[in-house]
């Protein structure tokens, strides 16, 4: 294998995509300090700033994906789908990458296609117990297909794939040595239980909605909460912060320590959040965006739920179950310990250099 191989990586329209493809790049680079990695992605989305701020070069392609509706975006889809095909040709040749590995979205979709009709080592990572319409029809010209859930024969050439699971911060494998650092830093009390609601970077509406209905409840059973609401959502909630043991954040910087910190922890069920809360092994209310193509995020969490793991709850139930199933939570010690040894069965750490373990085999 030579000393300075070329990747090609692309992936994003979400943190889903992006954050993945960015471990698997670090990975990569560790292995081969000499390695030339190029990233590829939409020109309107965030990777176009997330991947830059991650230290990679990155080039951006006309592409968006399908409107569920008539829209002006999808009649133009046909030209943009051409558009992206031939300059996702043009980096190729230029690039010569040795892989291209692809982590879903609109953008990996034409680049992989394009890689694998010139005969460049192709490899999808599939984040979601439900693939993404990208991944789907990519599957039969990939030459390796790592996945992060059991039993996708019925979407993926079987042959092709390995479980290996999702890329994840290496910082969450140890938290429970962070107990002490995590009360200190959140200013906390170590004599109360902490709950740990979590909306995603942008925020969720729907859980914010909630908590702000719940909190004087939730306050009354001696907890103190840390509620992330996205920065979409910060204004509107934030004065909540003027309450005793509560902390509206829009955005959390060190994720290990909160998690460190949480006794319960209520989420969105988004690929990467799963494979986190597996990692760090805490009692979960999941509930799912039912926003999503494919509505993956109440699939990812049935996954987690079938192996009596997590509990879930669909924002339709919010109104009459929530206050019912996190008190009985709460007081049932019981619960929360299956439910974090069940979990924390399900991790899959390695993710990342069993991806790139992979990549290597292809290349060698």
């Amino acid at each position: 294998m030579k000393e300075n191989p070329k990747f090609l990586i692309s992936g994003g329209g979400t943190g889903g995509h992006i954050y993945p493809a960015i471990a698997i790049a670090n990975e990569l680079k560790a292995r081969f300090p000499k390695a030339d990695i190029l990233f590829v992605g939409a020109k309107d989305k965030m990777e176009m700033q997330k991947v830059p701020q991650a230290g990679y070069p990155i080039k951006g392609l006309w592409i968006a994906g399908i409107q569920r509706k008539l829209t002006m975006q999808n009649a133009m889809f046909p030209l943009k789908l051409l558009s992206s095909l031939s300059k996702s040709l043009r980096i190729l040749k230029q690039f010569k990458p040795d892989a291209v590995i692809g982590t879903g979205g609109f953008a990996s979709g034409a680049v992989l296609k394009v890689a694998s009709m010139l005969g460049i080592p192709t490899v999808i990572q599939e984040q979601n117990s439900y693939p993404g319409i990208t991944n789907k029809l990519l599957s039969k010209k990939a030459d390796k297909i790592c996945v992060a859930y059991e039993n996708l024969e019925r979407f993926f050439p079987k042959e092709k794939m390995i479980l290996t699971g999702n890329p994840v911060r290496q910082d969450l494998i140890s938290v429970s040595d962070k107990r002490e650092e995590a009360v200190a830093y959140f200013n906390l009390d170590a004599s109360k239980k902490t709950i740990l609601v979590l909306g995603g970077s942008l925020g969720a509406k729907r859980i914010n909605q909630l908590i702000a209905k719940e909190l004087d409840g939730m306050l009354l059973q001696n907890v103190q909460v840390i509620w992330q609401c996205g920065k979409l959502y910060f204004e509107e909630f934030k004065h909540f912060s003027d309450k005793e043991n509560v902390q509206v954040l829009s955005f959390i910087d060190r994720m290990d320590l909160v998690y460190a910190a949480a006794d319960i922890v209520i989420s969105r069920s988004g690929a990467s959040s799963v494979s986190e809360l597996c990692l760090v092994g805490k009692p979960v209310v999941f509930i799912p965006s039912p926003n999503v193509s494919e509505d993956h995020q109440t699939k990812n969490a049935q996954a987690v739920v079938n192996k009596h793991a997590a509990i879930l709850l669909k924002e339709s139930e919010l109104e009459s179950e929530f206050s019912i199933v996190f008190e009985s939570l709460l007081k049932d010690k019981g619960k929360q310990d299956d439910l974090s040894k069940n979990i924390k069965e399900l991790a899959l750490p390695n993710a990342t250099k069993q991806i790139v373990d992979e990549i290597v085999k292809l290349i060698e």
